[in-house]
């Protein structure tokens, strides 16, 4: 037994030359598709090719991926004449990105039972087409009414697609969406976890939130489509969380990033963007300006992580945050930091205790070297899911991303940057408000293992 032991092991000679073939392997691959990496997480990769290359390149083919190839249908929308241009605007339109647009009706969600009865609104306004993307779909009494009233306006002739993220699909069991395909509804997976089909990186995840009704009505924001996001389980309060709706160009956007998503994931070419159908229904509230914002590894730049270093450093009185999850990237915390030198008064909001027990553990590095330059930190006593930003009165941003490693660099993601006064305001309000039942955040120096421990979860686990 020992003998065919020794016989199997690898030698040192063949050990070094399959570590020379993995390193470069990484090396060419990276450079032929000219991803960019940080470098903590090019080291991480580079260390575990050439000491563990059996195990790590295989690892490396699956996840090691972080940029794809741009999907694009049709020409990008010209810019807004130059006196409507804010900075953000020309920054977005820069990634060729749609520009912003005066959308009407405009409502964000301040409980869960506005946004369900907000998203029910969405889906019975559609006439010809409804399009939801969402990673997950809850197989709780919820998620089979989302199911249960778009099967029935499948039934009543509209054209109903659910894209749903690989993920998500492995927690509702595998006949949960009979009844919308039998009422003639489509149901596609985003990359599914477990199959043979070249589908792409499996860690590349969509984390997108839609429901578009007729590319022109859009429900948006942080919420999944369970039951913890809008009014709870039984003997469990709802998430503290953020959604809204409108209507306008950024949801005709919105329903043409669904269109290259949608195309995308069935290997087809993608199609034109679509044509707004007509909406009967009176606009009664301002007119918002607002533009939709993409990103993710189908986005030549990482736009939402660009959008918001450039956002600190343009900050002059006030950065609001809240997000259930704050693990920044190098670059972004080093503006946030650099912001709060310069007098900026930074508030950052977020769970106590999230549903993901790593995330809290590792945040605390970037917790502590931001308080001790004044950054606040406000802790809630309940799981906050909500995701939004606010700098002075220049911008908000709201939707699905959150500030860590992999919402900002890896996943597929969406939110729209608002520039009105009254939706700017109203996110700061609720979230300042929010802030009033949490506890303020006190840092302590972490011990060496500790120390030791969030370095490598940082470096590996929060940046394939």
């Amino acid at each position: 037994m020992l003998h065919a032991l020794l016989a199997w092991t690898p030698s040192v000679t063949q050990h070094l030359l399959f570590s020379a073939i993995a390193v470069l392997v990484y090396v060419l691959t990276t450079r032929a598709r000219r991803e960019q990496r940080a470098p903590a997480t090019a080291i991480a990769w580079v260390m575990g090719l050439a000491l563990v290359p059996y195990l790590v390149l295989p690892m490396y083919l699956a996840f090691g991926q972080r940029k794809l190839r741009p999907r694009r249908a049709g020409p990008v929308p010209p810019p807004p004449a130059p006196a409507a241009r804010h900075w953000a605007c020309a920054l977005i339109e820069s990634f060729g990105l749609a520009p912003a647009g005066l959308c009407s009706d405009m409502h964000f969600h301040a409980d869960g039972a506005q946004a369900a009865q907000a998203l029910w609104d969405t889906i019975a306004r559609a006439r010809e087409r409804i399009d939801v993307c969402t990673f997950i779909i809850g197989r709780d009494a919820f998620g089979r009414a989302v199911v249960e009233r778009l099967a029935e306006r499948a039934r009543a002739g509209v054209q109903v697609r659910v894209l749903l993220d690989g993920f998500g699909a492995l927690l509702v069991p595998r006949g949960h969406f009979d009844t919308l395909r039998a009422s003639g509804g489509s149901v596609t997976v985003f990359r599914p976890l477990f199959t043979l089909r070249p589908t792409g990186p499996r860690n590349l995840r969509n984390h997108r939130k839609f429901v578009i009704a007729d590319s022109v009505w859009l429900w948006c924001g942080g919420r999944n489509l369970a039951s913890q996001y809008f009014l709870g389980k039984p003997g469990q309060a709802p998430w503290l969380d953020l959604s809204f709706d409108l209507r306008g160009p950024v949801a005709t956007a919105a329903a043409y990033q669904f269109e290259l998503d949608w195309c995308d994931t069935r290997r087809i070419p993608p199609c034109p963007a679509p044509v707004p159908a007509s909406a009967a229904a009176p606009r009664t509230p301002p007119d918002t300006l607002a533009q939709l914002l993409p990103s993710g590894p189908d986005q030549v730049e990482d736009t939402a992580h660009a959008l918001l270093i450039d956002a600190c450093f343009r900050a002059r009185q006030r950065i609001v945050v809240a997000t259930p999850y704050f693990i920044p990237s190098n670059p972004l915390r080093d503006a946030l930091r650099l912001a709060a030198r310069r007098g900026v008064e930074i508030t950052v909001v977020m769970p106590q205790r999230s549903n993901h027990r790593l995330a809290d553990f590792v945040r605390t590095r970037a917790m502590r070297d931001l308080a001790a330059h004044g950054v606040r930190f406000v802790l809630l006593p309940t799981m906050c899911h909500a995701k939004a930003v606010v700098v002075d009165a220049q911008m908000a941003l709201c939707g699905s991303i959150n500030l860590d490693l992999r919402s900002l660099l890896i996943n597929h993601e969406a939110s729209v940057v608002f520039y009105s006064a009254r939706e700017i305001e109203w996110l700061a309000r609720w979230t300042l408000d929010a802030a009033h039942a949490g506890q303020p955040y006190e840092a302590h120096p972490p011990g060496l293992l500790r120390d030791v421990a969030e370095g490598l979860l940082l470096t590996v686990a929060f940046q394939l």
